[in-house]
C-alpha cells in the first residue's frame, strides 16, 4: 500500500503528503487523532508547502536585484522621508485600486531599497512583480522602437 500512495501522490504532485504520511500517521495514531484530523494535517502542509512554492518562483521571476525589506531600510537618514505614508503603502491598498507608487529623489535617499522591499512585501502576499529601474525600462522601450 506504502508504494501506491508513494506513485498516486507522485502522479497528483502531492509532494508533502508523499513525504510526510507515514510521519503523521504514526503520530496521529499516537495522539488518537481522527482521521479527518489527520487529513486536515496533511492538507494543511501540502497546501504550506505550495504557497511557499509561489512565493519562491514569484521572488524569482521579479527579478530583483537584492532582496530588501523595509525591516532594513534605515530610518535616520535622510530625514524627510513621510515614515508613515511610506508604512502605509506596505499594505498594497494602490494595488487594489491600480494604481502606481513612484519614488522621486536624489541619489542614495533609499528610492531602490524602499521599490525592492515593496516588491518583496507584494510578492510575500502573492502578488506578480517584475522590478525594473528607469534606465531598464528606457533602454527595453529604445530597443523595441528600434525592431517597429
Amino acid at each position: 500500500m506504502k508504494k501506491t500512495i508513494t506513485q498516486q501522490t507522485q502522479e497528483l504532485k502531492l509532494a508533502y503528503i508523499r513525504e510526510h504520511h507515514q510521519s503523521l500517521a504514526t503520530e496521529a495514531a499516537r495522539a488518537n487523532q481522527s482521521h479527518t484530523e489527520y487529513l486536515q494535517t496533511l492538507l494543511e502542509g501540502e497546501l504550506a508547502l505550495r504557497q511557499d512554492r509561489r512565493v519562491t518562483r514569484g521572488i524569482k521571476a521579479a527579478r530583483f536585484p537584492a532582496l530588501k525589506t523595509l525591516d532594513d531600510f534605515d530610518w535616520s537618514w535622510p530625514k524627510k522621508i513621510p515614515r508613515a505614508q511610506i508604512q502605509e503603502l506596505f499594505g498594497l491598498a494602490f494595488l487594489k485600486d491600480h494604481a502606481n507608487v513612484i519614488f522621486l529623489g536624489g541619489v542614495g535617499l533609499g528610492k531602490s531599497h524602499l521599490a525592492l522591499a515593496l516588491g518583496y512585501a507584494a510578492c510575500m502576499r502573492g502578488h506578480r512583480v517584475l522590478f525594473a529601474t528607469a534606465v531598464d525600462i528606457i533602454n527595453t522601450l529604445a530597443a523595441a522602437q528600434k525592431t517597429h
